[in-house]
């Protein structure tokens, strides 16, 4: 998977003076909301605000939505009207918990002039809305001045930034909207148009973001009590800066209140375990027979660092998941952490077994596009019987082999495979993987045909329904390599000016390969993905005196460049229960396109939850028997029957 190219920058606002003028309450009640009177009750659904569908604030935001599992809506302004109706339903509860502009003034150019998506009265019905309602509003991208109203904001300077970061840090006041964020995180806003701003004095507004003495954020109350949210720069939703802080827009808006739930995890596959892999030398040398295979100082290493790294902080609940082949597991070789005879690797994996997590990867590693039945059920039976606690619901075939992905010559292991679909699955590996009790079978986020159609998604395989198809990320620490010079070799064989996809300008150092990966899988972690990153055996050789892997260099840089910015600890979960979270996300996307709708009564302090089909659904903010707490949140699973109202507390945030 070639790494990620940077955003596009957006650039400024257009510029309006003046400002919309403010109905009263008692006006606006009267003529822009035409609906019954506000009641204490708002339905759990954000409202996106944005000109059309090349505004680039929309993405951005449905990016953090679709990922949380929100329920939401968009209008379009230039396009699409807003009135009472857009934001209140007949009965008098509010449609809509937050409010999420993409930028402050929705002007767009009509072809003679700027002109905004909304006009005096639509601007008039969303604030009444916002007021009368109590509901939070947030804009993704503001600029000093007045127009349509003011947020306190007052011109400094403004500009582009790229590559080189404009570094920002949250205040105290910050601190309170971003809690999950270090209060002394210092966050780098890249590849943006930024307005540097202060704040007018006398007015209701304190900074929330500020790079020195310039204010990049703010949250203030307007003249009639609406409370805002708004920064000053653009983002996308492939950038740390977004990553890191819409999310918490988001939260702030709604209280901490939503379907949906936001956690972040990693996890590591190590694939080949008791075999031996292909071996690519510094000095391009490819061995194939019989390639590298770890020894047992490799294992006590990868134990010892495995320790090391669960000692840090935010990562106590981390095991390596070993995919393991047990045609290279010796049943002769006894219990023990230190007998080399004959076979210290078995004998150390025997004595370590508990402390590791282990996948069934097939008991000969054969590629399983074309086998038989009989040999399929063979692979995925006889593999559980080595002798290790391995789940037999979990199954990770080699190369992700027989699920419709694969390269026409079969002796072509470096080449990119051909994505034929999961219908040009192998029907006998299936077959045999549901008879011997496989529910869960590994995918790869390199193939379009195993990428969910949701976020922290499975897909249900369509020829054999009964299986869910849970995908890994890859990552460009090659499966035959073994020490940072020859993966160095190997990255810029590929990404370098010389390689098979030229992508850098200049080769890359180790240094700079790590920094690139590490980016990459920072990007999914801070997403929330729950999906592992896949490594293989010659991965974890120990090189440089013993005290070194590519894996836990890898492991190490990611967790340094999370704890930079988060306190809350990275997840880990055993494969079993990661694939039965992506089977309750599944549901939960169900739930939602079936009709799950929650709405929250503030004077009795619940939420309740409805579903026309039965379901379950996430719900944050709520303290349902069994809830989880993860980062200030309150994270509950509600079963829904059909068409019978749940109630449950709720527990919204300052």
């Amino acid at each position: 998977m070639a790494p990620d190219r940077p955003a596009t920058t957006p650039g400024r606002l257009p510029i309006k003076t003046g400002k919309v003028k403010v109905e009263t309450q008692r006006k606006a009640a009267a003529t822009a909301l035409t609906t019954p009177a506000a009641t204490d009750q708002v339905a759990l659904r954000a409202l996106i605000v944005a000109v059309d569908d090349d505004d680039f604030g929309l993405a951005t935001w449905k990016a953090t939505l679709d990922r949380v599992g929100a329920s939401y809506d968009v209008i379009r302004t230039r396009t699409e009207p807003l009135t009472g109706a857009t934001l209140i339903r007949p009965g008098g509860a509010g449609k809509y918990n937050a409010i999420l502009l993409t930028n402050h003034s929705q002007l767009y150019f009509d072809g003679s002039g700027y002109v905004s998506g909304l006009d005096g009265t639509e601007w008039n019905t969303l604030w009444a809305y916002e007021r009368d309602y109590a509901v939070r509003q947030v804009s993704l991208y503001t600029s000093y001045g007045t127009w349509p109203e003011d947020y306190c904001l007052r011109g400094v300077s403004e500009g582009g930034v790229e590559g080189t970061p404009l570094n920002a840090t949250l205040t105290a006041q910050g601190s309170g909207v971003f809690g999950y964020v270090k209060p002394a995180a210092v966050i780098p806003i890249t590849y943006s148009y930024v307005y540097r701003t202060s704040l007018q004095a006398g007015c209701a507004a304190d900074p929330v973001l500020q790079s020195g003495a310039n204010v990049l954020g703010v949250r203030s109350t307007s003249a009639d009590g609406r409370e805002r949210l708004a920064l000053t720069f653009t983002s996308n939703q492939y950038l740390l800066q977004a990553n890191l802080l819409v999310y918490g827009a988001l939260r702030w808006a709604s209280r901490g209140l939503f379907l949906g739930e936001h956690r972040r995890y990693l996890s590591a596959d190590v694939d080949d375990w008791f075999n031996h892999t292909d071996h690519l030398y510094a000095n391009g040398t490819l061995e194939t027979d019989p390639g590298y295979r770890l020894t047992r100082a490799d294992a006590v290493r990868s134990w010892n660092a495995q320790n090391t790294f669960r000692n840090r902080p935010l990562t106590s609940d981390f095991r390596l998941n070993l995919a393991y082949n047990g045609e290279g597991y010796d049943p002769l070789a006894p219990n023990s952490c230190t007998s080399t005879n004959p076979d210290g690797l078995t004998s150390y994996s025997r004595c370590r077994a508990a402390d590791f997590r282990w996948i069934n990867h097939t008991f000969t590693h054969p590629k399983m596009n074309f086998t038989d039945y009989a040999t399929s059920h063979y692979e995925i039976t006889h593999n559980t019987t080595v002798g290790l606690p391995v789940p037999a619901t979990v199954l990770k075939t080699g190369e992700y082999s027989g699920l419709g992905v694969y390269n026409p010559d079969p002796n072509d292991d470096i080449g990119p495979p051909t994505d034929y679909g999961l219908a040009a699955s192998n029907q006998n590996l299936l077959q045999a993987a549901k008879d011997a009790g496989v529910l869960y079978l590994h995918g790869n986020m390199s193939f379009g045909s195993h990428q969910p159609g949701c976020f922290n998604c499975g897909i249900h395989h369509p020829l054999e329904p009964s299986l869910l198809i849970v995908p890994d990320w890859p990552t460009n620490v090659a499966y035959h390599v073994t020490t940072p010079a020859e993966e160095t070799l190997f990255y810029n064989s590929y990404y370098g000016p010389n390689g098979r996809f030229p992508y850098w300008p200049a080769d890359q150092t180790y240094t700079q390969i790590l920094g690139h990966e590490s980016d990459v899988a920072l990007q999914h972690v801070m997403t929330g993905s729950v999906y592992v990153h896949t490594f293989h055996q010659g991965n974890l050789r120990a090189y440089e005196n013993n005290q070194k892997s590519l894996v836990f260099d890898w492991l190490n840089k990611v967790l340094d460049k999370y704890a930079l910015y988060y306190s809350a600890p990275l997840l880990t979960p055993a494969w079993p229960d990661l694939a039965g979270y992506v089977a309750s996300r599944n549901a939960h996307f169900a739930a939602l396109s079936a009709g799950a709708d929650a709405v929250h009564d503030r004077a009795a302090g619940t939420v309740t939850v409805t579903s026309p089909s039965a379901g379950t659904v996430y719900l944050t903010g709520a303290q349902a028997t069994g809830y989880a707490s993860y980062g200030g949140d309150s994270i509950s699973t509600v079963t829904l029957p059909a068409a019978t109202p749940v109630t449950v507390p709720a527990s919204v945030l300052p």
